[in-house]
């Protein structure tokens, strides 16, 4: 598993004397393996927010929505949803085409709940899953870097 951390947090822990909780909190919860709990939980959102940069940094941030179930947890490393041509602007499917790091932020807010999943995706116009979502334009399937709550 990747440390979480860049120098920028790491300078700012050190300026605030957090580096051993941030440690500490990142040993606790940080980890590269999606759990059956979690698996559960990501299979019944049904929508997430999923961030993305461009070849020079820019972020965007896009909500990402559907039927319960519309993210498809493949394995303890891997995911994958459907991309929708909602208003033909393909931030989101262009950043991931050209530098593939995301980050998802999974929420229940009716139950106070979050998970936070960093990966790298890919696009496939000619995925398998695709035949099993109407109008879906492709496939997004991210390998899991890390998650946390």
């Amino acid at each position: 598993m990747n440390d979480i951390y860049h120098q920028g947090n790491r300078e700012l822990q050190d300026q605030f004397d957090s580096r051993k909780l941030a440690d500490r909190v990142s040993d606790i919860i940080v980890h590269d393996k999606i759990s059956d709990e979690e698996r559960r939980f990501i299979t019944t959102c049904d929508m997430f927010f999923i961030s993305s940069v461009d070849e020079q940094g820019r972020p965007t941030v896009s909500y990402k929505g559907g039927d319960a179930g519309f993210v498809r947890v493949i394995d303890e490393t891997n995911i994958a949803f459907p991309d929708y041509d909602g208003n033909g602007m393909f931030l989101t499917a262009g950043n991931i085409a050209s530098t593939h790091e995301v980050g998802l932020l999974f929420i229940d807010l009716e139950n106070p709940q979050r998970l936070r999943l960093h990966g790298t995706a890919t696009i496939a116009i000619n995925d398998p899953l695709l035949s099993e979502y109407v109008d879906a334009n492709a496939i997004i399937r991210i390998t899991v870097r890390n998650l946390f709550l």
